[in-house]
């Protein structure tokens, strides 16, 4: 009778077509997700001309999404941790299809209200399950590389959301959006019924289906030594209590509040220049259409930084990578307000900040799927987002209340730059205590393992 460590073959592994699926179905829930977040900010023009409202009007439903995408996010990640990352990622694609779908008929801005609720309420179940189930399938070498080309999906998604608008809404009028935005996650998570497995350390873990996990492990590795009888350990042993109480256990206690700073920070930052820069452009001096284009360029050199960030952490670590980026984000943002007279040096400098702050936030979701053991991980990845969300709601609202008191483009854009800096302070302390996985094979927060008990 042999043991065989689930998290030591999978990190060991090629990358193969079962890996790849699985990492495709997460990146394609990504992508969903970024058209749904971006789809109410495309279609709110035509909304507005369409009921003869004001634009202060639909603050309240843009405000509604991000609380649901909150609470999504801090309720569904302990959902996740107690019946799977599957059935919970599903069930949010098919929730979002309906909503979705129900969106598409609101009638008034209360309707639409709660309906971007419930949607934002299916939204926050997706980055932290498909991030986490990403990671928990890939080999050690590439596993934060592949977790971030999975959270690039979000970005793609809020383009290709951009694109479906403009070609649907001269056409078939804004409710033909939200009905594509129904129609894809519905056929997403029928296809991830058939073809998403359940992640194979939570199975483990939790001891089910283990005769299931041992044909997968085959498939990942071929001349595996495995039979009926061998014995699977699972490399964390199942939280003993509330998932939210196992993120202040243990090395953990220090590391969870450090965790929800940065986030907080983080998103704070991010979302008060995806809201801001094309105004804060427009005040200095250039069109509309060309502080709209330099407002996608900070989403292009997210995309950017999606994709080469994790390339660095994997060959680096957490610690430095992170280190450095936040730091020149919080140059880059600065520089913003130096340069903005200039719409082409304007323009790189923002690329600098998109790469650095929206590719830095992928990298901290990406921290926090590494960091907790695989029976809290959903839990701990998506209280960071969740908390992280917050800052998202307090930086569009905090650069709003500058603008009512006339600070200057410079001043607004100095202030834009500390959370960065307070972000870089909680790295620099994460890496001081060495509570920063080197890489995601190297879990911070993990628990002592034990052998899988079956309950299957």
């Amino acid at each position: 009778m042999n043991t065989v460590s689930v998290s030591d073959v999978i990190g060991r592994s090629r990358l193969g077509g079962l890996q790849l699926r699985v990492v495709a179905l997460c990146t394609l829930c990504m992508i969903v997700d970024g058209f749904d977040v971006q789809a109410m900010g495309y279609v709110a023009p035509a909304i507005i001309g369409d009921w003869g409202i004001r634009k202060a009007d639909l603050g309240t439903v843009f405000g509604a999404a991000l609380l649901g995408m909150t609470l999504g996010a801090l309720v569904m990640g302990m959902i996740a941790d107690r019946f799977g990352r599957r059935p919970v990622l599903i069930a949010a694609m098919l929730c979002l299809a309906l909503t979705s779908f129900a969106t598409a008929q609101a009638a008034s801005v209360e309707e639409l209200r709660w309906m971007r609720f419930l949607t934002g309420l299916c939204m926050g179940a997706i980055v932290p399950n498909a991030v986490a189930l990403a990671g928990e399938f890939s080999p050690a070498r590439v596993r934060i590389t592949l977790m971030m080309v999975a959270s690039s999906g979000f970005i793609l998604g809020g383009a290709l959301g951009g694109v479906v608008a403009g070609l649907l809404i001269p056409a078939y009028g804004w409710h033909a959006v939200f009905l594509a935005g129904a129609a894809a996650p519905l056929l997403l998570g029928v296809a991830m019924l058939a073809l998403l497995p359940e992640s194979l350390q939570y199975l483990t873990v939790r001891g089910r289906k283990l005769e299931q996990v041992r044909r997968w492990l085959v498939r990942i590795e071929p001349d595996l030594p495995i039979h009926d009888d061998t014995i699977l350990a699972a490399a964390d042993r199942p939280a003993r209590g509330a998932p939210i109480l196992e993120l202040f256990r243990g090395t953990m206690a220090v590391a969870t509040p450090l965790l929800w700073l940065l986030n907080f920070m983080n998103l704070l930052a991010a979302y008060f220049l995806a809201n801001w820069l094309p105004v804060i452009m427009t005040e200095a001096g250039h069109p509309a259409s060309a502080a709209v284009m330099v407002g996608t360029i900070f989403w292009v050199g997210g995309l950017v930084g999606n994709l080469l960030l994790g390339w660095l952490v994997d060959r680096h670590g957490f610690g430095p990578t992170l280190a450095i980026n936040l730091l020149a984000g919080a140059l880059g943002v600065a520089l913003i307000g130096q340069v903005s007279g200039s719409l082409g040096i304007a323009g790189v400098v923002i690329a600098v900040a998109g790469f650095c702050i929206l590719g830095g936030q992928s990298a901290l979701n990406a921290l926090a799927a590494a960091f907790y053991p695989t029976p809290v991980r959903s839990t701990g990845a998506g209280w960071a987002l969740g908390i992280g969300r917050l800052g998202s709601i307090f930086g569009p609202v905090i650069g709003g209340e500058l603008m009512r008191l006339n600070w200057s483009t410079a001043d607004l854009l100095v202030v834009a730059a500390i959370p960065c800096l307070i972000a870089l302070a909680g790295n620099l302390l994460l890496w001081a205590l060495g509570r920063l996985p080197r890489t995601a094979g190297s879990t911070a927060g993990a628990l002592p393992p034990q052998p899988a008990r079956s309950r299957s």
